[in-house]
């Protein structure tokens, strides 16, 4: 990799780096119409896309079964590692469950309830690589804010991975369906004759699946439109270039279009953080694929004149993973409110986060941290604001409520309040 100025980025750079998109665009005729089709004709198109696409003939696409035998016949130290990600998943998810409130304001009890989505839709990606993390991450939060039924959609294959079909089963999932990309989404937005249809669709996925999440958005809710896998390091000049070089390999170890990226105000640590990159990236089993997201124009090891520069450029950014090396890491993190998920310190590898520390890896790419979250047990909670008004505590407000009522030419509005005060 080789080192760049923040200062002197052209517009083009520039654009590379902060408009960094799903690619969407590119596919949402052709998965405008893999949905359709999979909304009229429900298995039948599933089966046919299956082997159009995934080049598997496919049986039962509910392999609901399988998973359980899954779970039973993984080794040993496979099934312990999912359970404790499990457990940590689920520890700090459980955190998260909001509590109905109610409070007195002047005699009007106002308050809010929460109650969980009836159903959840989870992709759990296949493809290039297996993502049993991913099942964990979509399905526990679900199942901790009490969804009553969780499905769960993984590409079809000869052999489905049974890591992932396990890591299903283990987070709780009601039902498996071996059925991948746009069609995925379609079959747990709208149903087919196997697919139950859910009121939420989540997950990562490849721009296929973002754009098939964008054409069914409205007629049920998804998390949010994900791209690529970012990372951006923060880092002075204390910092250990080898492991910033190892979380950036890391990420671009995900997909040839991750966008991987370091930024320090050290001139002595980014030259060392380019050739450890390099360095790292040889003899590694998915070199190619790491290469490639090296060699992307939203990539590179970045120079500022200052931790304040760094620092603006890392907010402008707005990652998915946000990565602090520096002494000063709480000053710093302080100073970059947009980012999906934050790592603070040498001991907090992005890796971490992915599997087992706790926190959930469905996060927000392509600057949209800017304006939302990861996937939490928010996402499966819907609430209701809840209000009880006295005579008394009515009537301290009647008067403001039918002056505004016929400012706006809602004469009902004003007398529904009046005739509770009629003698």
């Amino acid at each position: 990799m080789n080192v760049r100025t923040v200062a002197d980025l052209a517009p083009e750079e520039r654009a590379a780096l902060f408009d960094r998109d799903a690619g969407v665009e590119a596919v949402r005729d052709d998965v405008a119409d893999i949905v359709s089709s999979v909304a009229e004709e429900g298995d039948v198109a599933l089966r046919r896309f299956a082997e159009e696409f995934d080049h598997v003939s496919v049986g039962n696409i509910d392999i609901t079964d399988a998973a359980e035998r899954a779970y039973e016949e993984i080794d040993d130290p496979v099934r312990e590692a999912i359970e404790d990600a499990a457990a940590n998943i689920r520890a700090f998810h459980e955190r998260q469950v909001p509590e109905d409130w109610r409070a007195d304001f002047e005699g009007r009890e106002l308050g809010r309830r929460f109650r969980p989505l009836d159903s959840a839709g989870v992709y759990a990606p296949g493809g290039t690589a297996a993502y049993p993390s991913s099942a964990l991450m979509g399905v526990i939060p679900a199942k901790v804010a009490g969804v009553e039924h969780v499905a769960v959609a993984t590409p079809p294959a000869d052999e489905v991975n049974p890591v992932t079909l396990a890591a299903i089963h283990a987070a709780g999932a009601d039902a498996v369906y071996q059925v991948g990309g746009a069609q995925a989404i379609a079959a747990l937005a709208y149903g087919t004759e196997t697919v139950t249809a859910t009121d939420i669709v989540v997950g990562p996925g490849n721009r296929w699946v973002t754009a098939a999440k964008a054409e069914v958005r409205g007629d049920v809710a998804i998390d949010f439109l994900a791209g690529p896998s970012e990372i951006m390091v923060v880092a002075d000049g204390d910092a250990d270039p080898g492991l910033v070089a190892a979380d950036l390999v890391a990420q671009a170890e995900h997909d040839e279009n991750a966008s991987v990226v370091a930024v320090t105000d050290d001139e002595g640590l980014a030259e060392a953080v380019a050739a450890a990159v390099d360095e790292q990236a040889a003899g590694r089993e998915r070199e190619a694929v790491i290469r490639g997201a090296l060699e992307h124009d939203a990539s590179g090891v970045f120079l500022a004149r200052s931790m304040s520069e760094a620092v603006l450029f890392a907010e402008e950014y707005a990652a998915e993973h946000l990565s602090i090396q520096a002494d000063d890491d709480e000053a710093l993190l302080e100073r970059i409110p947009s980012a999906g998920s934050v790592f603070l310190g040498p001991y907090s590898p992005v890796a971490a986060g992915d599997y087992a520390a706790g926190t959930n890896h469905v996060l927000p790419t392509g600057g949209s941290a800017r304006v939302t979250g990861g996937l939490s047990v928010d996402t499966f909670v819907r609430s209701t604001t809840v209000q009880r008004l006295t005579e008394d505590s009515l009537g301290d407000i009647s008067e403001t409520i039918t002056t505004l009522a016929e400012a706006e030419g809602l004469e009902a509005h004003a007398e529904s309040v009046r005739k509770r005060f009629e003698d």
